[in-house]
């Protein structure tokens, strides 16, 4: 269980994970060892998966977001095990749900550009065997990202 401290640390470090123990003593009124203490313990009960950063996508070539819904022919659990599998083989695929609904999943796929896009779809994503349909939306706008979970 999380106390207000773990979860004040927690807020503070998804905001910059990059700050001192020094620092977030400061900020936490606690000393650098507690501090210290708290993270490896946050750390080790996998409350804390990892530090990451995060790539301004502009700047990598890789702004254009879709946003596609797939259909399996079946849902059977053969067809769902085969798709996954072969979803987590595309790199230009970043987060996939398995959802309820019209739609068996949704992908998240940042790429260059519409013509990326269609070379993706075209020689990758319905390679991948018992897809039965395919539905695209493409971002205009972002409008609120955040990776910040507010505890």
């Amino acid at each position: 269980m999380l106390d207000s401290i773990d979860k004040k640390l927690l807020n503070s470090l998804q905001n910059n994970s990059k700050q001192t123990t020094k620092q977030l003593s400061i900020q936490l009124n606690l000393s650098i060892t507690a501090i210290y203490e708290r993270i490896k313990k946050l750390e080790h009960q996998k409350v804390i998966q990892k530090y990451v950063a995060i790539v301004n996508k502009n700047k990598i070539e890789k702004a254009f977001l879709v946003f596609c819904h797939v259909k399996l022919v079946q849902h059977s659990k053969e067809y769902v095990t085969i798709f996954e599998r072969e979803i987590l083989k595309l790199e230009e695929v970043s987060e996939c749900f398995h959802v309820s609904g019209d739609y068996d999943y949704i992908l998240k796929i940042y790429i260059k550009d519409m013509d990326a896009y269609r070379e993706f779809m075209v020689t990758k994503l319905t390679a991948i065997k018992y897809i039965g349909s395919t539905h695209s939306s493409f971002a205009i706008e972002q409008v609120k990202n955040t990776t910040t979970i507010q505890l």
